[in-house]
């Protein structure tokens, strides 16, 4: 079976989204374990200079929207980044996953050979469609995963690997 960019983009970013869920659930669990409050959980960060919890949820839901908005085409719903609890942030996954959902996989036809431009401050750079995918919008995605998977490491949530990962469902057996 070939890899479509659909393929490549919308479902692997809805299965992170809902990894990310799991995790929240995971943090509030510990949180109310521990006596924290949510914003001692969401406005945790790893460094000074880093943003916190709420934020790396945040920017992956962006992150997924614009990746799948550049992509396919279809315009994505903005959100003001105003979540600090954990049940506005289980909303705003939602929302994502919601908006993910809804592309056609036909909207993508041509999509690895588009030309996306990414304008920063006094940046711009030009990818084909697959070179955006690949060197730009999925590394980008997963690094404000891993982050806050490590936020919640440091704060001592038990999460793992397996957690990180989500469920595997092999399509091929020995």
């Amino acid at each position: 079976m070939s890899v479509s960019m659909y393929r490549a983009t919308v479902p692997v970013l809805i299965r992170s989204l809902d990894v990310l869920a799991s995790l929240l659930d995971k943090a509030a669990a510990h949180a109310e374990e521990k006596g924290l409050s949510d914003a001692d959980v969401t406005s945790a960060r790893l460094a000074e200079d880093m943003l916190p919890f709420s934020a790396q949820i945040q920017r992956a839901s962006d992150t997924s929207k614009a990746t799948t908005e550049r992509l396919s085409g279809v315009t994505a719903p903005r959100f003001d980044d105003t979540e600090t609890t954990f049940a506005e942030l289980r909303e705003r996954i939602a929302k994502t996953t919601a908006y993910l959902k809804a592309i056609d996989a036909g909207t993508f036809e041509g999509a690895d050979t588009r030309v996306v431009t990414i304008k920063q401050k006094d940046l711009e750079m030009k990818f084909s469609g697959a070179e955006y995918l690949f060197q730009f919008g999925l590394p980008n995605f997963y690094f404000h995963i891993v982050t806050a998977y490590d936020i919640l490491r440091h704060l001592g949530v038990p999460v793992g690997k397996r957690d990180f990962i989500g469920p595997l469902e092999p399509s091929v057996t020995a």
